[in-house]
């Protein structure tokens, strides 16, 4: 269960299949198993086509999953869709910005679910879509070039996708500045080092050190099988 409290927070919340029988549970519906479990396509009656269902037809496919389903919602929500089977796949708050949904939206079975989403995001919470990942790259790449100056930097490498975004932005920040490494730990991929050389040999002109430190890590590990303390142990290593 989560907090009851967010949902009289006044803020928008989309509650998606299990969500949405939260939802409805706190605040005094019911919730009931199903006789069988519902897996599959659906065809959904839209009965308010507004707010989140603006653009969605009379009726369209969606995809459900779930063993159980609200069976009666409380006084201050009101059903915005149906199925043959599901009296209520969808309601909505009659005075507050929660809707909830027993399909799913964010699936490509649910043809339109992006419309749902983009509705949600943009007519419900306010948001005006204009964000776009290079505006990011963009802001990014100046915050680091003001706050290094002209300092060197240190970037420390996995070969994962975390570590390989930050070491692009920083290249492209501030250039010969920049300085990687990669620890061979004993725990990459096969030939991933020999991988993430060649990477970076060929894209990023700048200085990339390889420290061999596999029997380092290795023995820090030996005899250890809880994965937690792992992790601990390799981050500690790491650090070091």
């Amino acid at each position: 269960k989560c907090d009851e409290d967010v949902f009289d927070l006044g803020i928008p919340v989309l509650g998606i299949c299990y969500g949405m029988r939260l939802a409805c549970q706190d605040r005094g519906g019911k919730v009931e198993n199903t006789p069988s479990r519902e897996y599959g396509r659906a065809m959904c009656d839209f009965v308010d086509r507004d707010s989140i269902f603006r653009g969605m037809q009379e009726s369209e496919q969606v995809w459900m999953s779930h063993g159980d389903q609200v069976s009666q919602i409380a006084d201050q929500f009101t059903a915005m869709a149906k199925t043959s089977t599901c009296p209520y796949a969808a309601i909505r708050h009659n005075e507050r910005p929660v809707f909830g949904m027993q399909f799913h939206p964010e699936v490509t079975q649910t043809p339109h679910g992006g419309q749902i989403l983009r509705n949600f995001v943009i007519d419900v919470c306010g948001c005006d879509g204009s964000w776009k990942l290079g505006d990011f790259a963009d802001a990014a790449i100046e915050s680091i070039r003001k706050q290094v100056g002209d300092k060197r930097v240190i970037c420390g490498l996995s070969g994962g996708v975390d570590s390989s975004v930050v070491a692009a932005l920083l290249y492209k920040a501030i250039g010969p500045q920049l300085s990687c490494i990669l620890v061979d730990n004993g725990l990459l991929r096969k030939n991933e080092q020999q991988i993430v050389l060649e990477e970076f040999s060929n894209h990023f002109k700048t200085d990339l050190h390889v420290v061999e430190a596999e029997d380092r890590f290795l023995a820090d590990l030996a005899g250890i099988d809880e994965p937690q303390e792992k992790r601990r142990r390799i981050g500690h290593a790491f650090i070091e």
